[in-house]
């Protein structure tokens, strides 16, 4: 188990005592524990219990708390207090931004045990009156609760494939004559996805049934489900909707294509063709043979929502998307440095090991440095003379020296403009003091925009894909500045987070503007997330040329030093 996932154990167990009112010593001896231990370069889970009491700041209660989830993968303690917890405040407790304590106060003085109960306290005009949930703070509330509710069912991307893919497999098992797709959204690559949907081709439409009828992740619900297409619900702890359609043999390609593509885009194919009367004739052996039945180029499914991708296939001018494979080095990444697990060194040989030339290292700066062990100019500086290090001893692989730049609530960086020009590139995000209109968010990410030493723009909005919105921005206006001072925008891979919004990439790309693709990396694992940065990209017609880190060690290494001759000129 990783360092992230032992701290993420403790610190749930600390908000669960804060909820059954545990004594304030020992809560607050969890929370100074997690303090050290997020700063700690130690493996947790290599460390026996004599180690891990000799951590700074551990006491003998945590080290043992450790200890047992190291030898078991989960802590007693915390399986107690969640198995004493109604189920309904369970749900409440996964809510970011109400807080445990204020959970404990609505149990105790409204007896509210669920979002339901909630809402309706709030609707009586209860929650006003007790201390502490004033008129804004509840209306915040009412905020969270809509937006629970509406991502209810929901799923990001990352685990819907997952689970897709473990049907598909399961399916192909018994019924490996069988034609098995996945369709829909989730074909299509959204980053958040609310039913997995997949069209099987098989002459046997009783077998199909009886094979999904035996898979024991899934299971039917009669009433929803007919004779051409299943309906149930996977059987995970937050069930998804399933949906199958049953298509013949010959049919196949036919009913993938219209259950693939997105309303707007099958209206757009068929007035160009009328394919849903010429399919009733006519069974195509291929997708592409579809494609080339319109008079257009082939549409890979990512791409098929009907905004900018038919006119250009039908002209031959579909640009050839980005694949994984083109991504040439790995930017935007932590070490223990700050936040991240891995050392520098750790970082390296992944990186080495998975192909990659090129490193960029852009730990937090240091107005993270309480949240997120951000970096002194002291820590740069001692930084920056190891990357001197590891350069000449894994030459001709490159470290290039980045920094994640906190952007101030004025729109500024928290460095001055000679520490700035130490850093071959800085990444300016957004962290802090997230509660923000449009305008003032906006504002604030142009004046971080027009600052010279500003080279990728990060995480656009500050999402977190059904855990909070991001903070609301002009995207049109952002794109345009970035465009005019040739600030990259990044596409966030973390699963998360997949931020800027694909919805946004086009016209991004319509301006010039070059995209980024980086895993916001905080361990080595975490590379694998480009995978999930190349979907949003390759939705919003991004091709390899205008990659960053699709280009060249020697053309990325050229470009960042270009960009700092005209901030010294």
């Amino acid at each position: 188990m990783k360092n992230k996932d032992i701290i993420k154990l403790l610190n749930t167990t600390a908000s669960y005592m804060e909820l059954h009112g545990e004594n304030d010593f020992k809560i607050k001896s969890y929370s100074n524990a997690i303090y050290n231990l997020e700063r700690t370069d130690k493996k947790l889970a290599e460390l026996d219990l004599p180690a891990l009491e000799k951590i700074e700041g551990i006491g003998k209660s945590i080290a043992a708390a450790i200890d047992e989830i190291n030898s078991r993968g989960t802590y007693s303690k915390l399986t107690d207090l969640i198995e004493k917890t109604p189920q309904g405040l369970r749900q409440l407790m996964e809510l970011r931004g109400l807080g445990a304590k204020k959970i404990r106060t609505l149990w105790t003085e409204l007896n509210v045990e669920s979002i339901e109960s909630l809402e309706k306290a709030i609707g009586e005009g209860t929650v006003t009156k007790l201390k502490g949930f004033g008129a804004k703070t509840v209306d915040n509330i009412s905020e969270l609760l809509t937006f629970a509710k509406e991502t209810q069912g929901w799923v990001h991307y990352a685990t819907a494939e997952a689970l897709a893919n473990d049907l598909v497999k399961q399916i192909k098992i018994t019924l490996s004559e069988a034609n098995v797709e996945i369709a829909g959204k989730l074909r299509r690559k959204w980053e958040v996805i609310d039913q997995l949907e997949f069209v099987i081709g098989h002459n046997r439409f009783d077998k199909i049934d009886e094979v999904l009828k035996s898979l024991k992740s899934i299971q039917k619900i009669p009433s929803r489900s007919g004779p051409f297409t299943w309906r149930g619900i996977t059987k995970t702890e937050n069930p998804v909707e399933v949906v199958v359609h049953y298509s013949t043999v010959e049919n196949f390609y036919n009913t993938l294509f219209l259950k693939t593509g997105a309303p707007l885009h099958l209206s757009q194919t068929v007035k160009e063709s009328s394919f849903k009367e010429a399919a009733e004739k006519q069974f195509y052996e291929s997708e592409e043979a579809i494609y080339t039945s319109l008079g257009a180029a082939y549409c890979p499914p990512e791409i098929r929502e009907g905004t900018w991708e038919l006119e250009q296939s039908v002209i031959g001018k579909l640009p050839e998307l980005i694949d994984y494979k083109d991504l040439k080095g790995v930017l935007h990444n932590h070490s223990t440095y700050s936040d991240g697990e891995n050392t520098l060194e750790e970082m390296v040989a992944q990186c080495r090991e998975m192909g990659y030339t090129y490193l960029g290292i852009s730990d937090h700066s240091k107005a993270a440095h309480f949240y997120a062990n951000g970096m002194y100019e002291d820590t740069v500086k001692a930084q920056h003379e190891e990357i001197n290090v590891l350069n000449k001893k894994h030459a001709p692989f490159k470290i290039f020296k980045g920094i994640e730049a906190d952007i101030l609530p004025d729109g500024n960086l928290d460095y001055d403009a000679k520490t700035l020009a130490t850093f071959d590139f800085v990444v300016a995000s957004v962290h802090s003091a997230l509660a923000m209109d449009e305008e003032k968010a906006t504002e604030r990410l142009l004046t971080a925009i027009s600052n010279p030493y500003t080279t990728i723009l990060g995480h656009m909005t500050g999402r977190l894909l059904l855990m909070r919105k991001g903070y609301p921005v002009n995207h049109k206006v952002i794109i345009d500045a970035c465009a005019e001072h040739g600030v990259i925008i990044e596409i966030n891979a973390h699963p998360k987070r997949l931020d800027i919004d694909w919805r946004w990439v086009h016209y991004a790309l319509e301006k010039g503007v070059l995209i980024s693709v980086n895993p916001d990396a905080h361990a080595t694992d975490g590379f694998k997330d480009m995978y999930y940065g190349v979907c949003v990209g390759r939705k919003g017609g991004l091709t390899k040329e205008k990659t960053l880190n699709a280009w060249s060690l020697e053309k990325v290494d050229a470009y960042f030093k270009e960009r700092k001759e005209k901030i010294k000129a």
